[in-house]
């Protein structure tokens, strides 16, 4: 995950809400494995978004404060926040095509 940070809940306010660009939570966990299926695919977006939006990851067994404090009940669960809010809601793997049209409309 050269492109993509693991944050936990003691960063996620540094990391995404106080960020100067748009970024994309996902909410996953190692067991999940449509979270695995998407991970190449936000990697990709990672790399093709540098420096006007990046993506971040969020473990939900390690970080339960703001995976409950955003209602995630299912996942993969992402988050788009732009400005310190939540901007956009994507539950499940999608196609990339559809990530892409929600960064693109936050960038």
């Amino acid at each position: 995950m050269a492109n993509i940070t693991e944050i936990t809940d003691a960063d996620f306010e540094r990391e995404v809400l106080k960020s100067d660009i748009p970024v994309l939570v996902d909410f996953w966990a190692p067991w999940c494995g449509p979270c695995r299926a998407i991970a190449p695919v936000l990697e990709e977006l990672a790399s093709e978004y540098a420096g006007r939006a990046k993506i971040v990851k969020v473990n939900v067994d390690e970080n339960t404060k703001m995976a409950a404090q955003y209602g995630i009940r299912s996942i993969p669960n992402l988050l788009l926040f732009k400005n310190g809010q939540v901007t956009e809601q994507i539950v499940g793997a999608v196609p990339k095509t559809r990530l892409a049209e929600a960064l693109d409309a936050a960038v």
